[in-house]
């Protein structure tokens, strides 16, 4: 060893609390007569009941003092444990593991005992050591109390007090005056003079009645026992911070006196990991059900003019907050274009959340959107997070809102001006960041004229309408979807299916897809099931879409072939016998929509392509 190398060694030995008192060449001695030993991470070192033999030094690395699972504290280098094994045989209270690759300097007692009888240097620097340490416990044996039986108490908890316990214990009389804490506990309490004050004014009333309670139980018992504290304590410290605790209570008593012991173990992290996971929980839970929902998701295929304009609006309006409302007919692809959206905004790192409004009962949709306590109904045995808390941050989307109740429209209107609500059964309000997109097949604005839909909710969420075209209207792009699905299904079934003839194409566009894409994705699915050697007969699979004008004559005149024009004019002259036969009323069960048996929009959307007017 080099004589910079000594210098370091006796220069970090001095260091040790143990060993500070000890002249330089008395650790000299002693470090060349010990053993240096290599332990590597969860190594045990000491085994908590064997008999020691030796003391510890850390030179490198980091040890845990622990009985099980429960941890004591943390040494590192320069600390040192095991020196009780120097002066007597008792078996060893405390296990030592390694938290990482450690070296240590093992002194043995044998070695120990012979340097403190031949060299009076170092047997002089360790017995000031021992009587400085004895003197600090003799001040904190003078403020626990003068009695025999008090020093005997303080002795018995010394060990774990000084021993950095990360619970906080306090030691209290039968009148609660604090007698003993260590710093975990004037941690919780924000004060470091809580001697002698009573630790009644440290907990909230709730916990102060608690604790009352139990020290009154266990003086009439008039046993010693421990008791674990039934439930969660608060804690409020000096200044003002409040901490929740779990602990345990024990009581050690003779004829004269008794004294108490109180254990607590912070659970602030426990709680906000476990909340953590209940949201997560919920999440989860509601993604399960949103995979069982959702339908295969081929994107948006626009070649079609009216479909790039609705890929234009959501290019425009994904980058803002706006509130936006997707009106389309059942099946065309509201809920893709929503999540277009979303996945264009700023919010896309943040969930998105769909609820169908029509799909809820109405006793049960209030929960769903907003939450509930427990006990807030019949059947509400837990707390419940909704769909809102849900979306927080991100993105919720609320199919067919026209299915809303109209005593919950309020609530909604106020989550979309304020961003807060209750749930149901609380008196608690919530605060939510929340961007929401809303979509229906219903015109909201009749609606809200039959008093069917609330006005003002209406406009709140027409900030930014988006109309989607129905398939009909759409050009090619149903043979483009078409070829899609085919060939999607066609991976999936390990099935090889042929794209569409231009025949086959002419097909898919005269009719008139009253079911819109979803329609189309079940009849595709349906198509290449039935499948015979890749070839598929769009002829008996797409329905027949002739009106039933078309099929009279064709039973009348058989070999008579219809044009295009006649087919249009066919199904103008239809809709003006239906508009007719209703005065001219489109929606409701008396309207010429449900006499032609399609929806009131797709009804709207004809008579304006086939320039329908109504006479003066």
């Amino acid at each position: 060893m080099t004589s910079s190398e000594q210098k370091e060694l006796l220069d970090f030995l001095s260091e040790v609390p143990f060993f500070s008192e000890v002249e330089r060449t008395s650790l000299l001695e002693l470090y060349t007569n010990a053993d240096s030993e290599q332990f590597v991470r969860d190594n045990r070192i000491i085994e908590k009941g064997e008999v020691g033999d030796a003391m510890y030094v850390i030179l490198e690395g980091k040890v845990n003092v622990h009985d099980m699972e429960h941890s004591y504290g943390i040494l590192s280098k320069g600390d040192c444990f095991g020196e009780y094994a120097l002066i007597d045989e008792e078996p060893r209270s405390v296990s030592v593991t390694a938290l990482e690759d450690t070296h240590v300097l093992k002194i043995t007692t044998a070695h120990f005992s012979q340097l403190m009888e031949s060299d009076k240097g170092f047997a002089k620097g360790v017995m000031s050591v021992l009587i400085k340490r004895h003197r600090e416990l003799d001040i904190i044996q003078e403020q626990l109390a003068s009695s025999k039986k008090e020093v005997e108490l303080a002795n018995a908890k010394m060990s774990g007090l000084i021993d950095g316990a990360m619970d906080a214990i306090i030691m209290f009389d039968g009148n609660f005056r604090i007698l003993l804490a260590n710093d975990s506990a004037k941690s919780i309490m924000e004060n470091q003079e809580v001697l002698q004050r009573n630790i009644l004014f440290f907990l909230d009333d709730e916990g102060a009645d608690l604790l009352e309670e139990l020290v009154k139980s266990e003086q009439s018992s008039q046993q010693n026992k421990n008791t674990y504290l039934p439930k969660i304590v608060k804690v409020i410290g000096s200044d003002g911070k409040e901490t929740l605790h779990e602990g345990t209570l024990s009581c050690y008593s003779d004829e004269k006196e008794a004294f108490y012991t109180l254990i607590l173990r912070n659970i602030d992290d426990r709680l906000t990991a476990e909340h953590k996971i209940s949201s997560l929980e919920d999440k989860t839970e509601y993604l399960q059900e949103e995979i069982k929902e959702l339908t295969n998701d081929h994107g948006i295929i626009a070649h079609h003019k009216s479909m790039k304009e609705v890929l234009n609006l959501i290019a425009q309006v994904a980058q803002t907050d706006a509130t936006v409302l997707i009106h389309g007919e059942t099946g065309t692809g509201k809920e893709l274009v929503a999540r277009g959206i979303h996945a264009a905004s700023n919010r896309s790192e943040g969930p998105l959340i769909r609820i169908n409004c029509g799909a809820i009962p109405a006793n049960l949709i209030e929960s769903e959107l907003f939450g509930h306590e427990k006990g807030a109904f019949t059947g509400a045995t837990a707390n419940r997070k909704g769909r809102f808390l849900l979306a927080d941050k991100g993105t919720i989307f609320l199919d067919e809102i026209g299915e809303l109740p109209l005593d919950l429209q309020p609530k909604l209107l106020r989550v979309i001006q304020e961003g807060e609500f209750d749930p149901v059964g609380s008196s608690t309000t919530q605060k939510v960041d929340v961007r929401i997109i809303a979509a229906s097949h219903r015109d909201l604005l009749q609606f809200s004229k039959e008093g069917k839909f609330r006005e003002d909710l209406y406009y709140r969420l027409n900030v930014f309408p988006i109309e989607i075209p129905p398939l009909r209207e759409r050009g090619n792009d149903v043979s483009l979807i078409a070829n899609a699905m085919v060939e999607h299904f066609s991976n999936k079934m390990n099935r090889n299916i042929k794209k569409l003839t231009n025949e086959q194409k002419k097909l898919f566009k005269e009719y008139t897809w009253p079911g819109n894409v979803r329609e189309l994705q079940n009849l595709v699915e349906r198509a290449v099931i039935v499948s015979q050697n890749g070839a598929i007969d769009w002829s008996l699979i797409i329905p027949n879409s002739l009106p039933k004008s078309v099929a009279e004559v064709q039973t009348v005149e058989p070999d008579h072939i219809l044009t295009a024009q006649d087919m249009i004019q066919l199904e103008k002259e239809n809709i003006l016998k239906a508009l007719k036969q209703t005065r001219w009323k489109i929606s409701g069960e008396k309207g010429a929509a449900s006499l032609l048996g399609m929806p009131p929009t797709t009804l709207t959307s004809k008579i304006k392509a086939l320039g329908i007017v109504r006479p003066v």
